[in-house]
C-alpha cells in the first residue's frame, strides 16, 4: 500500500469519526450540565470547592477568558460549551465517585433502565479522548482498533441519550469508510 493511500485512508477514517465524537461530547456535556444544574444550580461549576480534578479550575478559567476576549457574555450555556472534552471526562475521575453516587449517575442509563457505575463510562472514555486528540492533531489512527472505539462511542452516547445515538448511527459514515480487510502497514 502506498503512502498516499494510507494518508487518504487516515484522513477519511478521521473524518468519519467526527460525527460520533461530536455527538458523544455534546451529549455528555449537556446531560452532565442538566443533571448538575437541577441538583445544585445552573452555575454549579462556580461553587467553591466543587471542581475536584486538578486541571479543571484552570480549564474553567481559560474557557471564561476566551469567551470574554471574544466579547461574549458568561452565560452558563456558553461556558459549558466552551469547556474541553478533557474537562468533561474528568467529571468521571475517582475524585467524583461520591458525586456520581449521589447525583451524576442520573445522566446515563443502560438500555434496560439499570444504572451504571462511573467506571462503565470512564473506562472507554479515556482511549476515546486520546483518539479524539490524535485525530485533531492529524496523527495516524489506522493501527488503532477503530471498530471497537466506534462501538464504544455509540454505546456511551446511547446510555446518555438513545435519540442522540440513533441520530449518530444514522448519520455516521464510519461503517462505509472502514476497510473490510485489515490494513497492513509495512515499514521500510
Amino acid at each position: 500500500m502506498g503512502t498516499l493511500y494510507l494518508y487518504g485512508l487516515n484522513t477519511a477514517l478521521s473524518e468519519s469519526l467526527y460525527t460520533p465524537l461530536q455527538m458523544l461530547e455534546v451529549t455528555m456535556r449537556n446531560r452532565f450540565h442538566g443533571v448538575l444544574s437541577e441538583a445544585i444550580c445552573e452555575n454549579w461549576f462556580d461553587e467553591p470547592g466543587f471542581l475536584a480534578a486538578p486541571r479543571q479550575p484552570d480549564q474553567l478559567a481559560k474557557a471564561k477568558d476566551e469567551l470574554a476576549e471574544d466579547g461574549k457574555d458568561l452565560a452558563p450555556g456558553r461556558i459549558v460549551a466552551a469547556l474541553t472534552f478533557g474537562f468533561w471526562t474528568a467529571m468521571l475521575s475517582p475524585q467524583y465517585e461520591n458525586l456520581w453516587q449521589t447525583t451524576l449517575h442520573k445522566a446515563a442509563r443502560r438500555e434496560d433502565g439499570k444504572g451504571l457505575r462511573r467506571k462503565d463510562l470512564s473506562g472507554p472514555l479515556t482511549p476515546i479522548r486520546v483518539l479524539r486528540n490524535r485525530i485533531a492533531h492529524h496523527e495516524p489512527i489506522i493501527p488503532w482498533n477503530l471498530r471497537k472505539h466506534y462501538r464504544n462511542m455509540l454505546q456511551l452516547t446511547r446510555w446518555l441519550s438513545p435519540d442522540a445515538a440513533d441520530w449518530c448511527a444514522h448519520h455516521s459514515r464510519f461503517e462505509k469508510v472502514y476497510p473490510d480487510e485489515p490494513v497492513k502497514i509495512i515499514k521500510k
